[in-house]
């Protein structure tokens, strides 16, 4: 977790929802179906005047000092219990920090051998992702990518029995401290957030869907008139 997740909103609707003083040239166009690797949206605040920005990022975090775009390890999910110590996520935690738009998120639940894909879903709509980012270019003459990252955590009960692991989400009260570049985090910030997530998490529910193949927003129909 997670793996797979949904984020349908306009670069205008996301820098409304998300109070931004900036949304960047860049296309974000909704999907119902986002994989790793894949450009997403993603909130951060700027470095030179703390504006709030709206842009995109490839999500799966490549660290600076990485040899390649493309790890032989899985980056789109970063345990927030072990961030602040990784090497690929540590220094991403002191200062560089954001909030990836969703609309819900994808859960397999398996019994047996069969795995059942089910919707997460908030009762008040979208969700914050708490994340990091980080910036890589493979060499001094080519240009800088942009690499996000989503923190997870244990679920809390309410969510638990369909995975284990849920991302760590926040409320719109939190935004702010969660992407303040003048605060120097380590785990006690990350285990902070996940604290303040608990609430939110605590209130989704899901509910079964059919297979996630292409991209439409027929993928969050509920499967065989499941009921929401």
């Amino acid at each position: 977790m997670c793996g797979r997740y949904t984020s349908t909103l306009s670069g205008e609707e996301l820098g409304k929802y998300f109070a931004a003083d900036e949304i960047a040239d860049v296309e974000i166009t909704p999907s119902w179906n986002i994989a790793p690797t894949q450009n997403v949206p993603i909130v951060l605040e700027k470095r030179d005047d703390r504006s709030r920005l709206v842009t995109t990022a490839r999500w799966s975090l490549v660290p600076p000092f990485a040899e390649s775009l493309t790890l032989k390890y899985p980056t789109f999910n970063a345990r927030s219990e072990t961030a602040a110590a990784k090497p690929t996520f540590r220094s991403a935690v002191v200062h560089q920090r954001a909030l990836l738009p969703a609309d819900s998120y994808y859960e397999w639940h398996t019994v047996g051998t069969t795995k059942t894909p089910h919707a997460v879903v908030h009762p008040d709509g979208e969700l914050a992702f708490a994340g990091l980012y980080s910036w890589w270019r493979e060499s001094p003459e080519t240009e800088w990518v942009l690499t996000a990252t989503i923190l997870t955590m244990a679920a809390p009960d309410p969510i638990a029995w369909i995975h284990d692991r849920t991302p760590v989400i926040l409320g719109a009260e939190d935004w702010g401290w969660w992407l303040d570049r003048s605060l120097d985090a380590d785990q006690h910030f990350v285990d902070a957030a996940v604290e303040k997530s608990i609430p939110v998490a605590s209130r989704l529910t899901a509910y079964p869907v059919n297979p996630i193949r292409g991209n439409g927003p027929e993928l969050l129909r509920p499967a065989n008139n499941a009921s929401l």
